[in-house]
């Protein structure tokens, strides 16, 4: 006999549609600080910077783009192949007819 008015009634199509409404305003909020925040910070200092911290800034953005593609194209690659399979036990035989010995380990 199974009871189910302990169980919560189950959830309408709409509760998913808010929060997930409200998850990419909060999301958009928070693009919009960090882009006023950055540009502010840009703007703030009336420091030149030099030709080589401009070609340093980029050298280092595509080197770590470099290494974000190169490492998520490593990660898809081992799940494909099956390198991302949980560890299974091998058992070795109790015996072993080449070893010349027939005794337990």
């Amino acid at each position: 006999m199974s009871v189910t008015h302990d169980q919560p009634a189950p959830s309408s199509p709409q509760d998913g549609k808010l929060a997930r409404w409200l998850v990419i305003a909060v999301l958009c909020a928070l693009l919009v600080g960090a882009g006023s925040l950055g540009y502010l910070g840009w703007v703030s200092t009336d420091t030149k910077v030099p030709e080589a911290g401009y070609v340093a800034l980029v050298l280092g953005v595509v080197f770590s783009l470099i290494v974000g593609v190169g490492l998520m194209a490593l990660v898809f690659y081992s799940s494909r192949a099956g390198y991302d399979e949980p560890a299974v036990l091998i058992q070795e035989p109790e015996s072993d007819p080449e070893d010349g010995r027939d005794q337990s380990r």
